[in-house]
């Protein structure tokens, strides 16, 4: 597990330094856009077309969905009853309370357990984890809380935006193809299968670039502790229970309580900056949790073996 991670964390290395170098001058921002919106829009959804099309569906499917989404309303009220009694600014309990709630089960999450569970199992886990749970949730609920806490009045449109998530789309229509049993082709398995093998090595030099660290101030650091503490060791607790509960075991189970132990999501500086929450506490929270979880990921794994 520890070898798995320094290579993943020479990766992010390698968006953090070019962050701060600025090679060629060019923009970092705009790059990071174009790196995540090419993965986002194309090789995500090759990915989880790949995968789901082929993966032997059964009821572990709506157990891992399950599980996920009670990590996820169990960080969301956790995160704000916490708020409540510390009387912070609505701007800062929306953004905590994202934080808290939604792992970077993709970004981070995806190329974790492909690397320890290996790429079949590793992927099925991380894309029903992500696209059957989070995801919905983050565009429903997520996209409630930020509206709500937030200083913006953006319409909020959940159905529109669950329509316009490729990756969403390509998982119901693999699963449709699956169900079906349409056979998939051996020249659209290897198109598919070579785009999906750069969505890893770019999430991670994206992610290197989403991290900043000029966001790490004094004033964050007990929201911070509150989104680390949630984030990285209670909700792996409280989902690996739920995970047993229904039913979950062997690698699947390990999978499922290594993505909820993942750090905070990326996506969420965008929501927060479309909303009007504290971004630069959401960008904080994302950059602390990032780095404390390549100590606390391989203590899981430890506690999983």
């Amino acid at each position: 597990m520890l070898d798995v991670l320094l290579q993943m964390a020479f990766l992010v290395v390698c968006g953090v330094v070019w962050r701060v170098a600025k090679p060629g001058d060019l923009d970092v921002d705009q790059i990071r856009q174009a790196l995540t919106g090419l993965v986002y829009y194309l090789l995500l959804p090759a990915l989880v077309l790949n995968v789901l099309w082929q993966a032997p569906l059964s009821l572990d499917a709506p157990r891992v969905a399950l599980s996920a989404a009670s990590g996820v309303i169990g960080g969301l009220l956790l995160s704000w009853a916490i708020c409540r009694k510390q009387k912070m600014p609505h701007t800062m309990v929306g953004a905590v309370m994202l934080a808290a709630a939604f792992p970077n089960a993709t970004y981070l999450g995806l190329p974790v357990l492909e690397a320890v569970l290996g790429p079949s199992m590793g992927r099925s886990v991380a894309i029903q984890y992500d696209l059957f749970a989070c995801t919905p949730l983050l565009l429903t609920v997520g996209l409630s809380v930020a509206r709500y806490y937030g200083t913006s009045t953006t319409p909020m449109h959940p159905a529109a935006a669950i329509v316009k998530t490729p990756p969403l789309l390509a998982a119901v229509l693999a699963v449709v193809l699956n169900l079906a049993g349409v056979p998939l082709p051996d020249v659209i398995h290897n198109w598919l299968g070579l785009m999906a093998g750069a969505v890893s090595p770019l999430m991670l030099i994206a992610l290197g670039m989403s991290l900043r660290w000029d966001t790490l101030r004094i004033a964050h650091a007990w929201p911070i502790l509150i989104v680390s503490v949630i984030q990285l060791v209670l909700m792996p607790i409280w989902v690996g229970l739920a995970a047993l509960l229904f039913g979950l075991s062997g690698n699947t189970l390990a999978g499922v309580v290594l993505e909820a132990a993942m750090p905070s999501m990326v996506l969420g500086i965008v929501i927060c900056d479309r909303y009007g929450l504290d971004t630069s506490l959401y960008a904080a929270a994302v950059t602390s949790t990032t780095a404390l979880s390549f100590v606390t990921l391989p203590l899981w794994f430890s506690v999983l073996s």
